[in-house]
């Protein structure tokens, strides 16, 4: 149960901590990651933050490509979206039971559950559905002269790297946020949108029908604290904070944004392309959309960056 109430917030955790870069992590070293990565979530658990979790899936999807392309002759491979449910559950599994573990060593009685969300995604706005967004491994020779055999869309990503391209379409709403919010404010922790959720659309005859596509998990992650009334955004990524001139002798964090320095930071291309920028912009969406604020700061440093010992501060303008 939770025993006192400091607010409502939305954890939004980089795929990377499951699976860093640069490793080929077996399923249990993935186990691994997942358990030193939840201790920022535990604290809050601790301190009685209603809580639900969004994870990334950029390792684990693009894993679940190469068994597609290995298996391709014996087994008909499953489209994007499928894989994007796919990984939501397998990695919510892998969160759902550290966390259990986790918090019962803590003495802490707080339910986890995982749950597959679907993602409503805007098919209409131009360009939606066009493939520009690089999603799983680079690729080999072999096989980029394979799957462009087969008619795969690829392209280069910001390294050079040739890699698959997907549609990435802006993601609006999120299908089962109102479980989601019944089961928070019972006090159970909730881990969905996994992979930022496997993208939809309604058809006026059919319902929900699937897309192949991926979605930015955190601007999904801010899309549901506003469904839910979270006061808190929280990003955890690798990096201790938003930085100016990043990657030169300069750079600095920053340790405080008002919406409108965040809106004219990102107007600035001083954040590029690269992936700060979607977070930034989800945090934007976020206090732009009632959230009282959103932090982004590194994945071990999740409770003092609440306190504000570390990372960006992003708030709305009053």
């Amino acid at each position: 149960m939770v025993t006192s109430d400091v607010g409502s917030i939305v954890v939004a955790l980089g795929g990377n901590a499951l699976a860093p870069p640069g490793e080929r992590a077996s399923i249990h070293d993935q186990f691994r990651h997942t358990r030193e990565s939840l201790a920022p979530i535990v604290d809050l658990a601790a301190l009685g933050w209603r809580i639900a979790i969004v994870h990334g899936n950029g390792p684990q999807v693009g894993d679940e490509l190469l068994r597609n392309e290995a298996g391709r002759d014996r087994v008909e491979p499953l489209p994007l979206g499928v894989l994007v449910a796919a990984t939501a559950g397998w990695i919510g599994y892998m969160i759902q039971q550290s966390l259990q573990n986790a918090l019962r060593r803590a003495g802490i009685e707080r339910e986890v559950l995982t749950i597959v969300t679907q993602t409503v995604v805007d098919t209409q706005a131009p360009d939606a559905l066009r493939p520009t967004k690089p999603v799983g491994h680079a690729l080999s020779d072999d096989l980029l002269a394979r799957l462009r055999g087969q008619g795969t869309v690829v392209g280069c990503d910001a390294g050079g790297r040739w890699r698959r391209l997907a549609p990435s379409p802006l993601p609006l709403d999120v299908v089962e946020a109102d479980a989601v919010q019944r089961l928070v404010n019972e006090g159970k922790i909730v881990i969905a949108a996994g992979g930022g959720g496997p993208p939809v659309y309604a058809d006026p005859r059919l319902g929900w029908e699937g897309v192949d596509a991926v979605v930015d998990k955190d601007r999904v992650a801010a899309i549901l604290g506003t469904r839910l009334g979270s006061d808190t955004l929280l990003i955890l990524t690798d990096v201790e904070a938003v930085y100016r001139g990043w990657g030169t002798p300069r750079q600095e964090p920053i340790r405080r944004l008002r919406a409108a320095e965040a809106e004219r930071l990102l107007e600035s291309e001083e954040l590029g392309v690269g992936s700060m920028r979607p977070k930034v912009e989800a945090a934007l969406h976020f206090v732009r959309s009632g959230g009282r604020r959103a932090v982004i700061t590194h994945l071990a440093r999740g409770r003092a960056g609440l306190e504000g010992e570390t990372g960006t501060l992003i708030t709305g303008d009053a």
